[in-house]
């Protein structure tokens, strides 16, 4: 880190009002100004967010605990500087991670099969497809949204796994703080909606393609097999089109591209869990202001009390739904730890927000199920 010359440097006289400035250093993409405050952190980011934004500039600050307060600058990002190398090798790790999961598990082709022969694995491209297609809308939901409120954000990073879908979702990063309420809301309102109509259209496909036959031979008396029962939006459309979701004959499945459809409507439930830095917790931070963490704070209850239910009540084993609900039990109790996003304008949303709000979490209430998955023996 070296030292600047602080008449070199970016310096708007909103910051001089209210900070006296004592060293200026330049750290990488950052500019640091040390300092002393006279007002809050908050109230100092109220009054130099707007100045360094017309700049070019994102700004942050901090009480060091030292006596000397912190004021970081970084250069806003308007757009795409560099290849996103990481987020391209990622979605194809993530697409190669689906078509060998898809191949294996939905399409029900014999590892050996691939093993000879990997191209097989691309018979799977409409499981791929339908996953990829559901979780990347949902993303770019919250870039395109993002980008429109001149937020920092960054492309979908999509993460590769492997059985049941190949893959454990998709993250973006914003790298700078949230301007306002709206702006909270709408990007993180935007993911679950993009994404719920995606998968709507997914489902969609997937039922009128009517099922798929299972090979002779692929499944066994006595194989243990997950079951993935259906959420209300899944019936709901299945109703609608007047197309089953089950099938009589032994040798036939629902097809894989209704997974993708499933994949979507569970991720979107449990993105909008009202926590932390999860879709729910942004939408509802942006909605409620402080009183989000209050609600957060009984949601791991919540789920932790699902997970107890389902054990002692209905007797299901940990390998099925009850320590899927643990599982998010804890997680939601870290990020509920962790905290939401705070906007530097902390004024209230209005009430078509409100609305879209409300309807979004009720959207999301179709596609809860009690018991997700159940372990069954055939």
């Amino acid at each position: 880190m070296s030292a600047e010359d602080p008449e070199s440097v970016p310096r708007p006289p909103e910051l001089d009002d209210v900070f006296h400035l004592t060293q200026v250093r330049s750290d990488g993409d950052r500019i640091v100004y040390y300092g002393v405050s006279e007002v809050s952190e908050r109230e100092l980011l109220e009054r130099v967010w707007e100045p360094f934004r017309e700049l070019g500039y994102d700004v942050q600050a901090a009480d060091t605990g030292t006596g000397r307060d912190v004021v970081v600058a970084r250069e806003y990002s308007t757009g795409i500087e560099t290849v996103p190398w990481l987020n391209i090798l990622l979605f194809l790790a993530t697409v190669v991670s689906t078509l060998l999961v898809g191949a294996l598990g939905w399409y029900y082709i014999p590892l050996s099969e691939l093993t000879a022969n990997p191209l097989a694995a691309l018979e799977a491209w409409p499981f791929t497809a339908a996953v990829l297609g559901v979780l990347m809308t949902h993303e770019l939901g919250h870039y395109v949204m993002g980008r429109r409120h001149g937020v920092d954000v960054s492309l979908p990073y999509v993460i590769p796994f492997f059985f049941p879908f190949g893959t454990m979702g998709a993250v973006i990063r914003m790298r700078s703080r949230m301007p306002d309420r709206e702006a909270l809301f709408d990007i993180g309102v935007a993911g679950p909606l993009a994404g719920l109509a995606a998968t709507t259209v997914v489902t969609a496909v997937g039922l009128l393609l009517g099922p798929m036959q299972v090979p002779a031979g692929s499944v066994s008396a006595g194989t243990r097999v997950i079951v993935f029962n259906n959420p209300p939006l899944l019936d709901l459309i299945a109703t609608v089109l007047g197309q089953p979701t089950g099938y009589e004959a032994a040798d036939q499945v629902t097809h894989p591209v209704i997974m993708g459809g499933w994949i979507g409507m569970f991720f979107t439930l449990l993105n909008l869990l009202p926590v932390g830095q999860l879709d729910g917790g942004h939408v509802l931070r942006a909605m409620a202001g402080h009183l989000q963490e209050r609600i957060a704070a009984l949601v791991p209850v919540a789920l932790f009390g699902v997970s107890a239910y389902l054990h002692f009540v209905r007797g299901l084993g940990l390998d099925e739904s009850v320590g899927l609900w643990a599982f998010w039990g804890v997680f939601a109790a870290f990020i509920a730890y962790r905290g939401p996003a705070h906007p530097i304008d902390d004024t209230g949303l209005d009430g078509t927000r409100i609305a879209v709000g409300v309807f979004t979490f009720l959207a999301g209430l179709l596609c809860f199920m009690l018991v997700p998955i159940e372990v069954t023996t055939l």
